[in-house]
C-alpha cells in the first residue's frame, strides 16, 4: 500500500512551507519545526521540565522550535502529529474485548484517560496550543500520519539515500509493532507490519521489567548488562531454548509471534505475569536496586542474542523485499546499538542509516517530514549526508546569556578564546580530572554528542568507577562511550564507516587489548569490572565492546578541535563521553543547568562556551539535590 493513499492533499503548493512535529502523551514528548523541507530545530520536552521522559504536550520544547524561527503558531502551513488517536483508541478497545472479561480492572482504570487523550485529541491540540501563543484556530492543520510512518519517515527523509529499505521496530504504535517500508524519492510505501500484541520491543521490555530495570527508560541498562553474561554457560542456552519455545516463536523473515499466556501487557497492569516467568526461569523478579547476579546476567545476555537473531533476519527481509542496498531505522528498538553493529558486520546492507532519536521523541522529525513530502507532496532533495545536522537542533547560549544566567551564583571563572580553550581543555583532561562540557547546539535525542557532554581521559584505569559513583551516581556496571575523531577510529576499534550518533557497538581493536585472567566469565561482576581490559580501560566493556561515536570536523569543529588538541598533547585521540546529567535528571539545556549540576557532583572543571570554571575556585554551595532513581 503506497502511504500517499494514506495522506493526500488537492491544496496548492507553497514556497517556504513551515511544519511544527509533535509528539506526546506517552513518553519523551518532543517537537520539531520544518521550513521547506529543512529541520531548522527540535527539542525534547524534558530538557525544559527537567522532567525525565515527560510525556506532556511539549509547550516549551514547540515554543523554542518557533523562536528559532522568529514564526507564530498562524504562520505555520500545518501542525503534525506523531499517531493516530483513533486507531489507537481501537487497538486498546480491541485488546479489552478479545481478552475478556480479564484486565476490567485496568479498562475502568484507563478509559478516562483514553476518552481524553485518543478521542478528543484535537480539542487537548487546540487547548494546549494555546499555552505556546496566541492563534486563529481557522488557520491551524492538524494532520495525523500514522505512528510507524512517522518513524519511517524520520529515518529515510533526513538520510542521503534515494532509494532505501526502512525498518522501524518499537513496542508498539496503533496496531503496528514493526514495519518493513520502501523508500524511494519522496515515496514511502509500506510492504509488511507486525501487528500488537507480537512485538519485539515489548518482548525486550519484559525483560527489562523482569530484571528490575523501568520500562521505557531502562532498556539501555539492560543492554548494558548483557556483556556479563557468560557466554560458554549451559544456562545461556538454557534460557535461549526456554525463550524461543515458551515465549516467542521466530520465523524466518524475522517475524515472531508471543505467548501471551506468560505476558501482562495488553490488559493487565504489569508487562508480566511474574509467577509463570519465576517457574520457568527459576528465579523471581529481581528487586530494583538489588545487587545482580551471573544468572540475571545470563538471562539479560540470552535476550539480546535473540533480540538480535530477530533483528538480523527483518533486515534480511528488508533487503529482499526492497533490493535496496541501504536501510533507515527507527523505532525504540533501533537504540539497540548492539543488534546495530551486528548487523553492519552481516553486510546485508551497503550502508546504515539511523535516526539519531530512535524513539518516540524522533516521531515529531517524521511527523513534519512525512507531513511536508506525502500530505503536501513536496520533492525531496537529499544534499548532504545527514539533514539532521549532527543531532544539533536545541537551544545554544552566547555569552551574554551565560553571564546573566550564572550571576546569581557569583562564580569565578576564567576566560580563554580560540586554541588556548582547547589547550586548557586537553590540559585538565590530560591530568585525570573530569569535565563538564557546554558547547553550541543542544542534542536532540538520548544520546550527549559533545554539546551537552561530561568527558575524561579514557587512559585511566579509575575513570569508569569515578564516572559511575561520583558523577553520574549510578550502577557501576554501566560502560562509557568514546567520542573519537573520525580519522583516528580504525586505529582503534573494528569499525567500517561512521558511528556519529553512537549508535553502533564495535570491538576494540586486538592490539590495545590486555590478556584476560583465567576464569574470567566466571568471575563474580564486580571482579570482572575489576580487570583491565584494554590500553583505553575506561571507554572498553567487559566484552571489548565500545559504543563509539565518530566526531567529524564538519558536523562538529569545536569538539573534533577539543580532543584533536586532547591527542595533541596525549597522542589519544578520543575522550571518555557520558550525557551531562546525574541519574534520574534529564540532559542539561542551559548554562544554569550546567552549573547546579557540576556544582551537585565531582566533576572537577566546567567548560561552557569560552568560561572556564574550576570546581576548587568556586563559593560554597549549599543547595543539594536529591538524586532520583532511573
Amino acid at each position: 500500500m503506497a502511504i500517499v493513499d494514506v495522506l493526500v492533499s488537492s491544496e496548492p503548493l507553497e514556497k517556504d512551507m513551515k511544519i511544527l512535529g509533535i509528539s506526546a502523551f506517552y513518553h519523551d514528548s518532543a517537537a520539531c519545526l520544518v521550513v521547506d523541507g529543512e529541520v531548522v530545530a527540535a527539542a525534547q520536552e524534558e530538557r525544559f521540565t527537567r522532567k525525565k521522559h515527560d510525556e506532556g504536550f511539549p509547550v516549551n520544547a514547540a515554543t523554542y522550535c518557533l523562536e528559532e524561527a522568529g514564526l507564530s503558531i498562524d504562520e505555520l502551513d500545518a501542525i503534525a502529529f506523531y499517531d493516530k488517536p483513533f486507531l489507537k483508541f481501537e487497538r486498546l478497545l480491541e485488546t479489552y474485548l478479545s481478552f475478556a472479561p480479564k484486565g476490567v480492572r485496568s479498562f475502568i482504570t484507563a478509559m478516562p484517560v483514553w476518552l481524553k487523550e485518543k478521542m478528543f485529541m484535537k480539542k487537548l491540540m487546540y487547548d494546549e496550543l494555546k499555552k505556546v501563543g496566541e492563534y486563529d484556530k481557522s488557520k491551524v492543520k492538524l494532520l495525523f500520519p500514522e505512528h510507524h510512518l512517522s518513524h519511517a519517515a524520520s529515518a529515510y527523509y533526513p538520510s542521503e539515500f534515494e532509494d532505501a529499505a526502512i525498518l522501524t521496530i518499537d513496542g508498539v504504535g496503533e496496531w503496528a509493532t514493526a514495519s518493513i517500508c520502501k523508500g524511494k524519492g519522496k515515496d514511502i510505501t509500506i510492504l509488511r507490519e507486525l501487528k500488537f500484541p507480537h512485538s519485539l520491543g515489548l518482548l525486550y521490555s519484559a525483560f527489562t521489567y523482569y530484571l528490575g530495570f523501568k520500562v521505557n527508560s531502562g532498556e539501555y541498562k539492560l543492554m548494558g548488562l548483557a556483556p556479563y553474561g557468560d557466554p560458554n554457560s549451559k544456562l545461556l542456552d538454557e534460557y535461549i531454548n526456554k525463550i524461543k519455545t515458551e515465549l516467542v516463536e521466530i520465523n524466518d523473515d524475522g517475524s515472531i509471534w508471543l505467548n501471551q499466556t506468560y505476558f501482562d501487557y495488553a490488559t493487565g497492569l504489569r508487562m508480566v505475569k511474574e509467577k509463570k516467568w519465576e517457574e520457568l526461569f527459576g528465579f523471581p523478579r529481581r528487586e530494583e536496586e538489588s545487587d545482580l547476579q551471573q544468572f540475571e546476567a545470563d538471562l539479560a545476555l540470552a535476550i539480546q542474542k535473540v533480540t538480535e537473531e530477530i533483528v538480523l533476519k527483518m533486515a534480511a527481509n528488508a533487503k529482499e523485499l526492497t533490493g535496496s542496498e541501504a536501510i533507515c531505522m527507527a523505532g525504540g528498538v533501533a537504540l539497540n546499538c548492539v543488534a546495530n553493529g551486528k548487523l553492519q558486520n552481516e553486510g546485508i546492507f551497503k550502508d546504515i542509516y539511523i535516526q539519531p532519536a530512535a524513539g518516540d521523541a524522533g516521531g515529531a522529525v517524521g511527523a513534519a517530514l512525512a507531513a511536508y513530502h506525502i500530505y503536501f507532496e513536496k520533492e525531496r532533495k537529499p544534499e548532504s549526508p545527514d539533514s539532521m545536522k549532527g543531532a544539533y537542533l536545541g537551544p545554544e547560549y552566547l555569552p551574554i546569556d551565560v553571564e546573566r544566567a550564572l550571576r546569581k551564583f557569583k562564580p569565578v571563572y576564567d576566560r580563554y578564546s580560540g586554541n588556548e580553550l582547547f589547550s586548557k581543555t586537553a590540559e585538565v583532561l590530560d591530568k585525570g580530572n573530569v569535565v563538564g562540557w557546554f558547547q553550541g547546539r543542544m542534542e536532540f535525542g538520548p544520546r550527549a554528542l559533545g554539546a551537552r557532554s561530561i568527558i575524561a581521559d579514557p587512559r585511566r584505569t579509575d575513570m569508569q568507577k569515578k564516572l559511575n559513583l561520583k558523577i553520574k551516581y549510578r550502577e557501576s556496571f554501566r560502560p562509557f562511550a568514546p567520542s573519537v575523531l573520525a580519522e583516528e577510529a580504525s586505529n582503534y576499534f573494528e569499525i567500517e564507516g561512521d558511528s556519529p550518533y553512537m549508535l553502533m557497538v564495535q570491538p576494540v581493536k586486538e592490539e590495545i587489548r590486555e590478556s584476560l585472567p583465567d576464569g574470567y566469565n566466571t568471575m563474580p561482576l564486580r571482579e570482572k569490572l575489576a580487570v583491565k581490559r584494554s590500553s583505553l580501560p575506561a571507554i572498553t566493556h567487559i566484552d571489548f565492546s565500545a559504543r563509539i561515536q565518530t566526531v567529524h570536523k564538519e558536523t562538529n569543529p569545536v569538539y573534533w578541535t577539543m580532543i584533536n588538541a586532547f591527542k595533541e598533547r596525549t597522542g589519544c585521540g578520543m575522550v571518555v563521553n557520558t550525557s551531562f546529567n546525574v541519574r534520574g535528571e534529564p540532559i542539561v539545556c542551559t548554562p544554569e543547568d550546567a552549573y547546579r549540576c557540576f556544582m551537585n557532583t565531582e566533576m572537577d572543571y566546567l567548560v561552557i562556551g569560552e568560561y572556564v570554571f574550576a570546581k576548587e575556585d568556586q563559593p560554597e554551595w549549599k543547595e543539594k539535590i536529591e538524586f532520583k532513581k532511573d
